[in-house]
């Protein structure tokens, strides 16, 4: 009977987790498989295989946190005490780091939620909406605190030279930390497919919405046919202009197979026809140019109806920012953007895609960073793990912001550029571990080499 209820209390939070996954499930994924299907229904040329991924990737999200409460029930009596050290920890920074984030970030948006009619529920539409950016953004800075405290306390308490003592290796010891940051950036892979960098496109739309302004999905988008050596400029994307709202401004320049100008139509509105698959252009102003002559413009009080085979998520894709789109959506703007780089850059795009699959794993290279960093033999040892933990994170942060900018600008190639900062740190860390293992910690040969004579 013992038995059962010690096994029973460790498989309880899986349990509990299991079921509250399941309730989310079942809540959520009716809606998300909705939206993947107006998504292919209302791109057609989008990543459908992409999109039909994401109420997998979905249900596996709701399910992560039981998988890693099952990982912890299964781990030996040392594991489960060192995670629960650093679990109460990771609580306490990651609701301190939402705080100040939360409150930095009211600072600039206050003005915005109390235009609108109701600032408290556009205040909680706005954050509930950015969640998933938001545990992106927090679940590095977490780690690398929680790691830093939960180790150095264990570290001066002496438990992990006891733990040590038990046979086990550095390694092994700090086994459970380092599932956590794969769990963590298991999630945060999740959250990055899709979720996170669409939330973070949509905050403006939000608070447009609230003031009752008309809400834009971009605006002067530039779009060339190469084939048909049309060039279109739309002014603006109505909300759901998808489901058939008029483009705003849009401008028809077609040339001639040598380059020169041959017509221009510019038309206030511009109506995509899914059923016959035509353009309707109102209030057309069409211009003739002919070589030699002056142009002529004439005004038509009829629309004006061509059977163009562009279509409305054509047009709009080059003017989606990079930053804000999820893999299925990069997958989508490049297969329809090949060929036409005369126009649209697609560095940044590439860039954008590789560091979708990069930046998750950056919560790994954190603990890889910090553990061996936090921990310390010695008391006077402490401040410098800390101190250099601190500067390398940072410093990964700085690599990073540099390397995209230096990919985005085609000066490095997209997957390096993406991937270059996790290889670095990634192999710094497991040089750090070594040192460690080894009883050499890295700041010891700093202090030597900055003030020579100490040792």
């Amino acid at each position: 009977m013992y038995y059962f209820r010690a096994y029973f209390s460790r498989f309880f939070p899986a349990l509990v987790l299991t079921i509250l996954g399941a309730v989310v499930c079942a809540l959520l994924l009716p809606h998300e498989i909705e939206s993947v299907d107006r998504q292919i229904i209302g791109f057609p040329d989008s990543d459908v295989t992409g999109h039909l991924a994401r109420p997998t990737i979905f249900t596996l999200l709701c399910f992560l946190p039981a998988i890693a409460a099952l990982a912890y029930a299964a781990g030996g009596t040392l594991d489960r005490y060192l995670s629960r050290q650093f679990l109460g920890i990771f609580g306490i920074c990651t609701s301190a780091l939402f705080v100040v984030w939360l409150l930095m970030d009211l600072n600039g948006n206050l003005d915005d939620f109390l235009k609108g009619e109701s600032p408290i529920l556009t205040a909680l539409k706005f954050y509930g909406s950015r969640s998933s950016a938001i545990i992106l953004f927090l679940a590095p800075y977490s780690l690398l605190l929680s790691l830093l405290y939960s180790l150095g306390k264990l570290s001066a308490s002496r438990e992990i030279i006891a733990m040590i003592q038990t046979g086990r290796g550095l390694l092994r010891v700090t086994t459970p930390l380092i599932a956590a940051g794969v769990f963590c950036s298991l999630l945060c892979l999740g959250l990055n497919y899709h979720w996170a960098p669409i939330s973070e496109g949509r905050k403006d739309e939000i608070l447009e919405a609230s003031q009752g302004k008309a809400v834009t999905e971009a605006t002067y988008v530039l779009y060339r046919n190469a084939n048909e050596r049309r060039l279109w400029m739309v002014g603006a994307f109505p909300q759901d202009y998808e489901r058939g709202k008029p483009l705003l401004n849009v401008e028809v320049t077609t040339t001639r197979e040598d380059g020169t100008l041959e017509t221009r139509l510019a038309a206030k509105m511009a109506i995509w026809n899914r059923e016959n698959l035509t353009w309707t252009f109102e209030e057309p102003v069409v211009g003739k140019f002919t070589p030699g002559e002056p142009p002529e413009f004439t005004t038509s009080d009829r629309p004006l109806v061509y059977s163009w085979n562009e279509t409305p998520w054509q047009l709009i894709k080059p003017g989606l920012p990079a930053e804000y789109l999820g893999i299925p959506d990069l997958n989508g703007w490049l297969v329809a953007n090949r060929g036409n780089e005369l126009t649209v850059n697609p560095a940044p795009y590439l860039t954008q895609w590789h560091y979708r699959w990069a930046l998750p794993f950056t919560c790994l290279v954190t603990v890889l960073l910090a553990a061996p960093l936090a921990i310390h033999f010695s008391r006077r040892g402490a401040g410098g793990g800390v101190f250099l933990a601190v500067v390398l994170s940072a410093l990964m942060l700085l690599v990073t912001s540099i390397s995209l900018v230096l990919g985005e600008a085609s000066i490095v190639r997209p997957a390096l550029a993406a991937w270059l900062p996790n290889i670095l740190f990634t192999l710094l860390g497991l040089y750090l571990f070594h040192r460690r293992i080894a009883g050499r910690p890295i700041y010891q040969r700093l202090r030597t080499a900055l003030v020579p004579g100490t040792d």
